[in-house]
């Protein structure tokens, strides 16, 4: 079974950041999934699961109603391991391209003053919210990236390769 371009990706050297994930194909359209990276994979703890939701609700909330931006967002969600999200976008931009509008994003955070779509009618778990601890993750990611702007480190993936041997057994190169 083919490794999928997730899983290639070098765990133990990923820092915080936004990353080309893929690029597909859907017709005539290109379509760019970005891997936004919180926190550091097995260094940092997971970011809170309530925190998690309330990031999810208002980042989807700003990024779909940004003038510039909402026609090409198709979506945003959590990672499974809770380190960061995944922006799936028309088109294919740079990481470095999508920069301003993801600190802008989570910024956006710090002025909210409830997490949208959060009754029983708009939410499938409306009481797994944290806006406080949301708040404290938006921020430190935000100046994160603020100061780290210009770090190549925040918009390359660091691969790693598999070597296969005769018999089908595969190995890192870390």
């Amino acid at each position: 079974m083919d490794l999928i371009p997730s899983f290639s990706v070098d765990h133990t050297k990923i820092v915080p950041g936004i990353f080309t994930s893929r690029v597909d194909i859907l017709g005539d359209q290109k379509v760019t999934t970005y891997d936004v990276r919180v926190t550091r994979p097995n260094v940092e703890p997971a970011v809170d699961v309530m925190a998690m939701h309330s990031l999810e609700h208002i980042v989807a909330t700003y990024l779909r109603n940004d003038p510039d931006w909402k026609d090409q967002v198709i979506y945003w969600g959590p990672m499974g391991c809770l380190t960061g999200f995944y922006l799936i976008l028309k088109g294919n931009r740079e990481p470095r391209e999508i920069h301003d509008l993801l600190l802008r994003a989570f910024r956006s955070v710090e002025d909210a003053e409830e997490v949208p779509g959060t009754s029983p009618e708009n939410c499938g778990n409306y009481l797994l919210h944290n806006l406080g601890m949301a708040k404290w993750y938006a921020r430190r990611f935000a100046d994160y990236l603020a100061e780290n702007a210009d770090n190549d480190r925040i918009f390359e993936y660091p691969r790693s390769e598999r070597f296969v041997t005769d018999d089908g057994r595969q190995f890192f190169d870390s």
